[in-house]
């Protein structure tokens, strides 16, 4: 099965990535708040339950977008294999390791295990070909991932107890959403940041879908708090819709590592919400995190992670068939 082969990126000013950095900052922000969301929706429901109808609401608004949308609403028949393998990863497989991983384990091991995101989409970038090796994004990365461990031991991570099994499955949602970022890349090239989303994003739900019969619950969810529907329509609209939108959107203009890096200042902007809102206390360690984690974002934004260049195409002989891109 032949797949078209990704554009190259061109070549964007510092001017021009204003929108794209505006757009990873608000996804941090509305990604914090989603550790804080799934809790409160799963201390009165049951963790598929809050996945499935985060689905139904996020797939609803996917569908409705591409029926607006300019273009086809179908994908091609030669992408509907990565099309199931992307939402395959983004709902059944990242969705139901984080929330029952959640459920076993606390909130600070889930962001110091999903602080390795940015070191795993750099590998897996540099194993695939995607980018090319850079010591100053390595080393931005490594900085990041410090200071994101320097933060959470200011807010007590040696201290947060989580069972094995629920970091276990944490860590596998992790690595699935690696693999969701760093293969999405070349599909976002050629379809769009808002068309590869909502494709992916649908075939998720139609996924998740297939556990409507068993956990649905439609009554358990009607009777739940209005705080626990509310956490549910806040994972759906806004963490599943508006930051993976804008996800996909900074992988359409820069590298992956150098927006997958941008993650570990998720765990900084809850310590401050944290503050802000819960009135917790701000530690030396807190600040000093978040100066690493800034610093590292900084020295992986500078960092020259291009793509390889691409080798000129041979000509095309009659009797082969095409590869797949």
């Amino acid at each position: 099965m032949g797949a078209p082969s990704a554009r190259p990126l061109t070549s964007t000013s510092p001017q021009s990535l204003g929108p794209v950095y505006a757009g990873l900052i608000l996804q941090v922000l509305i990604s914090a708040g989603t550790y804080l969301a799934g809790k409160r929706a799963m201390s009165e429901l049951a963790p598929l339950t809050v996945v499935l109808w985060r689905f139904v609401l996020s797939g609803s608004v996917f569908m409705l977008l591409l029926c607006f949308l300019p273009g086809p609403r179908l994908p091609p028949r030669n992408e509907w294999g990565r099309v199931l393998m992307l939402g395959l990863l983004a709902g059944p497989v990242n969705q139901v390791f984080f929330f029952y991983g959640l459920s076993q384990s606390t909130a600070a091991h889930a962001a110091l295990l999903y602080a390795l995101t940015p070191l795993g989409v750099y590998l897996l970038s540099l194993g695939r070909g995607h980018e090319r090796a850079s010591l100053r994004a390595m080393g931005g990365i490594v900085t990041a991932f410090a200071g994101v461990v320097v933060l959470l031991l200011g807010r007590g991570l040696a201290d947060a107890s989580g069972s094995l099994m629920g970091d276990l499955l944490i860590l596998g949602a992790v690595m699935s959403w690696v693999v969701y970022t760093t293969e999405g890349k070349p599909f976002v090239a050629i379809h769009g940041p808002i068309r590869a989303t909502s494709w992916s994003m649908v075939a998720s739900t139609f996924m998740m879908m297939l556990m409507a019969p068993f956990f649905a619950k439609p009554e358990a969810v009607l009777a739940a708090s209005p705080a626990a529907r509310y956490s549910i329509v806040y994972l759906g609209l806004l963490t599943s819709v508006v930051a993976y939108l804008l996800w996909y959107f900074a992988l359409s203009r820069v590298p992956a590592s150098k927006v997958a890096v941008f993650s570990n200042l998720q765990p900084a902007a809850t310590a401050l919400a944290a503050w802000a809102i819960l009135d917790e206390a701000l530690h030396w360690e807190i600040a000093v995190g978040g100066v690493l984690v800034l610093l590292g974002v900084r020295l992986t934004q500078a960092a020259h992670v291009r793509s390889p260049a691409v080798a000129p195409a041979e000509p095309a002989r009659p009797p082969a068939s095409s590869s797949v891109g």
